[in-house]
Parts: structure tokens; C-alpha cells; sequence
């Protein structure tokens, strides 16, 4: 349905539903239940249970879907960006610059190997990292530079890969919670140097455990993380460097090859699913109390989280409501990686970056997974509307060159990803 032909639905306070979930993985996979045991069963046949031809055929399919080269698979993806960053041999003495405003895989991969994690600040209002912060933080010891998609958009490619060009540094892309989203026609991960994705079970495409994958259109690239992610190993127990044992499970692979042909559907639903919260929280007297997150006209937002602000440090009080009301929230992220007790021998301060700081005080996350009904989502804004004692607005046509058109992947996806990160 096209969301030019939607009209914002609300619905009386006695009519709202008495729960909503913030996450319902089980709809899922009902509807792939038998596909998924037949998988899983397949594995068990063949007792192949690591790097399989599952992974194989998983990394192959994924290639193609994404438009790259090469797609190494891991064991997460926090290992995902430890790899990438082995890969550039990065080590003590070195500066990363990267987002405090992110989940703590994107530092902690820096710091494990000896490395500074150099914070930069975020643009208010996409929550995506600043450009212009990461060209300040840009030193002769900066070895490497992240920018996190984050909540599945992409970030400002146009203006950070022209940054790492006059740097001489390689962009590591942080693509955890953005699979097939796209920046002018391109999919993540094909953008910078190496693209680092996660399987976690509430990413877009989740698989039944931790698991994680990698993307570079650069062949050396692609075979120093084939051989880091098997301790170095080439042949059997011969090892030519140091690596560490990230490999992704054969069960993990199948499983994920069953869900890879519904991701586009399941990416356009989430986009469908934004554009009805749009019109939902426009139908409501909210201006000024409550910020819906904007699309991104450069290309696809992916949805993997549904992020309002909240003005008047009322926040927290919101959530408690609905936490009462039985509607799920989550909070990304309460404390941002610069004040994070691990990281206060770096000598960060608060006020050092505010537009993150604030984010961490006013964001909160709605329901927005693929399987989410309209009632649902009426009851979520609703019960908002009802904490603020907020009134609809007068009925009105709506104006379809105002609603956002969701950006579909035409490209087909072959046979063949939180509430933490």
C-alpha cells in the first residue's frame, strides 16, 4: 500500500490494545518454522557444523545481494569489527575516530588492540556522526575511521569518504543495524573499505545466536580476514600471523539463508511501518514534546530502530508510562562511550559532546519490526498522546507530496540482523 494513500488512523483511549512488544521474534518465525527446521536438520545430517557449505553458499548469496565482491562471515559482529581492524593493522599508538553515540563493539575493538578511540560528536538531528567533528579529530596518529549506520541509516558518505581520501586513512563502515540500506543506489558496506555487519537475533536479518559478517571490494583485504578469523591458520596448523577464532556456525548460516530471500520485504514493511508512525504522531498536537525521526531522500533507511526524542527531560517519565502501559521501549544509548567509567582514563568530560549527551537523555525507541500492525502502532502513539494530554488535530487530507515514499531495493535477493546493540 502506498503510504500516499494511507490516512493516519487514530483511536479512542478505550480502544487502544492492553500490550504491545518492542520486539516479537516468534511471528517470524512462525511463518518460517518448517523451512528453518528442515535447515537446522540438514546440518545435523551432514555433521558439518563450521564452515560448512552452508557458510559458503551464505557468504555467496550475500555478495550478491549486497553488490560486493567479497563477504567473509564471523562470529559476530563485534568480531567483525576486531577483524577489520587487525586486518589495517591497527595497534598501540594508533587513533581511531569514531561516534560515542553508538553501542560499545565499535570502541572496544579499538581498544583491545592498543588503540585510542577518538570520539567525535553527532548531527542532532539524524544522531549520525558529524563530519565536520571527525575532520577535527583527525590527527597525524589516526589510523582508521568509523562511522556507525545507525538505527539503519546511512551515514553522510558524501561528506566522510572525501575526509578519509585527504587523510590517507580507510573508512571501517559499522553496518550492524543497516543491511540493505543504501546511500545513492549503493548498499552499505560497499561504500568504504570494509563493511562490518551483525547477525544478532533483533537485527533486520538475525540469525539464532551471535554470528557476523564482513564485506571489502578489496582483495587483499578479503584474504587477510579469511585467514584472521582461523587463528592465522594456512595450511592446517600452519600460522604466518596471529589471528583469533571468529567462525560462523554451519546452523547459524543455514538458518539465515531460510530468512535472506524476505529481507527486502521485510526492509520495505519497516519502512511502511515509519511512514505510519509519521502520520500517526502528525494527527496528534505533539509539536514540541515529541521529535519523529526524519527518512533519508540520499537513499535507504532500513528501520532497524524507530527513534523519537523527547523534549523537557521527560524522557524517562514517558517511558515509565508506557512501561505501565505495557508498550516496549528501549533506550539507545543511556550513557554515551566518552562517560563510560571504562573509558574515563581518556579524559573525557561531560559537555565535551553535547549533541551526543543530549541524545542519550531524550532518545527512546519504539516497536518497528517488520511483523508490527497498525493497531499497534495506534496504541504506541496513543498511549504517548495519552501521557502529555495531547489532542488530535483537526481532520485533514492528507497532502502525498508531504508523506515519505519508502525507498524499495528493486535488486533480487538470492537464496541463500537488538535490544543490545
Amino acid at each position: 500500500m502506498s503510504s500516499g494513500t494511507r490516512h493516519a488512523d487514530t483511536t479512542p483511549a478505550s480502544d487502544l490494545l492492553p500490550a504491545v512488544p518492542l520486539l516479537a521474534l516468534d511471528r517470524q518465525y512462525a511463518v518460517l518454522r518448517d523451512e528453518i527446521q528442515a535447515a537446522i536438520g540438514r546440518v545435523c545430517d551432514s555433521g558439518r557444523f563450521v564452515l560448512g557449505p552452508d557458510v559458503t553458499e551464505l557468504e555467496a548469496e550475500l555478495a550478491k545481494a549486497l553488490d560486493v565482491p567479497h563477504v567473509i562471515s564471523c562470529a559476530s559482529g563485534s568480531d567483525a569489527l576486531l577483524l577489520a581492524l587487525m586486518a589495517l593493522e591497527v595497534g598501540p599508538g594508533d587513533e581511531v575516530v569514531l561516534p560515542s553515540y553508538t553501542f560499545f563493539a565499535t570502541a572496544s575493538a579499538v581498544t583491545r588492540l592498543g588503540a585510542t578511540p577518538i570520539f567525535a560528536d553527532i548531527d542532532p538531528v539524524t544522531y549520525l556522526v558529524d563530519p565536520a567533528d571527525v575532520r577535527r579529530k583527525v590527527s597525524r596518529r589516526c589510523r582508521a575511521i568509523i562511522p556507525v549506520h545507525l538505527f539503519g541509516r546511512t551515514a553522510d558518505m558524501d561528506a566522510l569518504l572525501p575526509i578519509a581520501t585527504e587523510a590517507g586513512v580507510p573508512l571501517v563502515e559499522d553496518a550492524a543495524q543497516s543491511i540493505l540500506s543504501t546511500w545513492h543506489g549503493r548498499c552499505t558496506g560497499a561504500l568504504g573499505d570494509i563493511g562490518c555487519f551483525s547477525f544478532y537475533p533483533t537485527k533486520n536479518l538475525g540469525g539464532a545466536g551471535d554470528g557476523g559478517f564482513l564485506t571489502t571490494t578489496r582483495d587483499d583485504l578479503a584474504a587477510a580476514l579469511r585467514l584472521l578469523r582461523v587463528h592465522g591458520m594456512e595450511p592446517r596448523y600452519y600460522h604466518d600471523l596471529i589471528g583469533i577464532n571468529s567462525r560462523l556456525d554451519s546452523i547459524q548460516a543455514a538458518i539465515l539463508r531460510v530468512k535472506l530471500p524476505h529481507l527486502d520485504a521485510w526492509t520495505t514493511q519497516r519502512q511502511e511501518n515509519a511512514a505510519r508512525y509519521g502520520e500517526l504522531f502528525a494527527a496528534y498536537d505533539l509539536a514540541g514534546q515529541v521529535t519523529a525521526p526524519t527518512d533519508e531522500p540520499r537513499g535507504r533507511h532500513v528501520w532497524n530502530q524507530y527513534v523519537i526524542r523527547v523534549a523537557d527531560g521527560r524522557r524517562d517519565e514517558l517511558r515509565r508510562h508506557l512501561t505501565g502501559c505495557k508498550v516496549g521501549t528501549e533506550i539507545y544509548y543511556p550513557v554515551p562511550l566518552h562517560l563510560q567509567k571504562c573509558f574515563a582514563h581518556l579524559g573525557w568530560h561531560k559537555g565535551d559532546l553535547p549533541a551526543t549527551e543530549q541524545a542519550a537523555e531524550e532518545t527512546l525507541a519504539l516497536p518497528i519490526f517488520p511483523e508490527l500492525r497498525a493497531d499497534e502502532q495506534r496504541t504506541v502513539v496513543g498511549r504517548i498522546a495519552e501521557f502529555f494530554g495531547a489532542g488530535r488535530k483537526a481532520a485533514r487530507k492528507p497532502d502525498s507530496s508531504r508523506l515519505p515514499t519508502p525507498h524499495v531495493l528493486r535488486r533480487a535477493v538470492g537464496r541463500a540482523d537488538e535490544v543490545i546493540s
